[in-house]
């Protein structure tokens, strides 16, 4: 059973021990039961649309919570520290990226009755994360262009624009006040959406609907600065909505008004996101990310070789611990577990040099410049070596003209 999400090396103990005292049991229903024991599936991460220069495979391969940016990071052709495993993103077109991602979080639910042509994969560990890191590197690479890169999260009035972000969404409605007030006007989503069991007197409905005004906002202003979707920089937008988590709180998961805001939700998602691909002219990826509840981030402490008997004890701690609860099969597996982590007590992970990302890019630098100064040397001393004084040498010349003068 391989590390999954990050788990700690204790938990892969007990997991271990608990799936061997399931008698009859083969090696899928321990992954099922592993995957139930963390508690890390049923969360989705989903591909409304995406351009033919970026490849998504269809499949259930499930995807690390915080791999997601960099997923986002690749798929806009940026580069990554940690190389990304994961099979669902395959290697696309390098030469015709997309000029824009837009990721959409909705809090409050593990899945959405998104479009079948839409592809979805699980997610593993459902931290909490952000896409400040894509959104530094477009600063960085694109800062003398016109990128537009918006981060927006209407319920906790959190918003972070950069570019011409500024100015395409000026009028934008970013506080609690200002989306209340938005929603009363003419041209607001009330006049034209079903609201069936949502009421407009109710504070929680007023949210909910305030995000998916925030949605017909951000494509509605675009709409008028088209000639930004047209441009080379690559456009980013991170929109995280918790409306309708706060009407699952209010009213209860089994309830109409739940139902009808996660159609009414589902609806907005899929117009919003063929409004943003048909504004990129087909060249943009969108995505969203069902999460019924974040887990709280897993840290990963670094292991010391140095320190590998104080590991093995630790290791017999629990063993102790273990063989006085769990049954006669288990403690015998455990037995032979820790049996070969006692055979070699001074490394027993067998942990590798931690190389720096950069280390292939110094390498090939340092290779080719001493290949270099070696030709160039090589080929220096050959001329020299057979260079005719009488000729080549305009030393010579200089000196034999002068002795011949004196």
């Amino acid at each position: 059973m391989g590390r999954r999400g990050g788990a700690p090396w204790a938990l892969e103990v007990a997991v271990l021990v608990t799936s061997a005292c399931l008698a009859g049991k083969d090696c899928d229903n321990s992954d099922s039961f592993f995957c139930l024991f963390l508690g890390v599936c049923g969360d989705e991460f989903s591909v409304l649309r995406s351009p033919q220069s970026v490849v998504f495979r269809d499949g259930s391969w499930p995807i690390p919570g915080e791999r997601i940016p960099d997923v986002a990071a690749l798929s806009m052709g940026f580069s990554v520290e940690d190389d990304l495993s994961w099979p669902g993103l395959a290697v696309g077109d390098l030469f015709h990226r997309p000029r824009a991602t837009v990721l959409v979080t909705v809090k409050g639910v593990d899945k959405l009755a998104l479009p079948v042509k839409g592809i979805s994969y699980p997610i593993e560990n459902a931290v909490p994360f952000s896409l400040d890191s894509v959104a530094n590197a477009i600063h960085t690479l694109f800062s003398e262009e016109t990128p537009v890169v918006l981060q927006l999260a209407p319920s906790e009035e959190r918003v972070y624009m950069v570019g011409k972000a500024n100015s395409v969404f000026e009028d934008l409605s970013v506080t609690l006040r200002q989306l209340r007030n938005r929603l009363f006007q003419d041209n607001s989503i009330l006049s034209s959406l079903p609201l069936n069991s949502l009421s407009r007197n109710n504070e929680v409905d007023l949210l909910f609907l305030s995000e998916l005004q925030v949605l017909h906002d951000i494509a509605s202003l675009l709409s008028r600065h088209k000639h930004l979707a047209k441009d080379h920089s690559p456009d980013l937008y991170s929109l995280e909505l918790a409306g309708l988590e706060e009407v699952g709180k209010r009213y209860g998961e089994d309830s109409q008004q739940f139902k009808d805001a996660s159609q009414i939700l589902v609806d907005s998602l899929q117009k919003f996101a063929d409004e943003m691909f048909n504004l990129y002219s087909g060249n943009a990826v969108v995505e969203v990310v069902a999460v019924k509840a974040f887990n709280s981030p897993l840290t990963r402490k670094t292991r010391s070789i140095l320190q590998s008997s104080q590991v093995v004890d630790a290791h017999f701690s629990i063993y102790h611990l273990l063989k006085n609860v769990f049954c006669m099969q288990a403690s015998f597996k455990v037995i032979h577990l820790f049996s070969l982590l006692q055979s070699k007590p001074e490394n027993p992970y067998n942990l590798a040099y931690p190389y720096n990302y950069n280390y292939s890019v110094i390498f090939n630098i340092i290779l080719w410049m001493m290949i270099g100064l070696a030709l160039a040397v090589i080929v220096i001393s050959y001329n020299l070596w057979n260079m005719d004084p009488g000729y080549d040498s305009i030393i010579y010349r200089m000196t034999n003209q002068k002795i011949r003068m004196d």
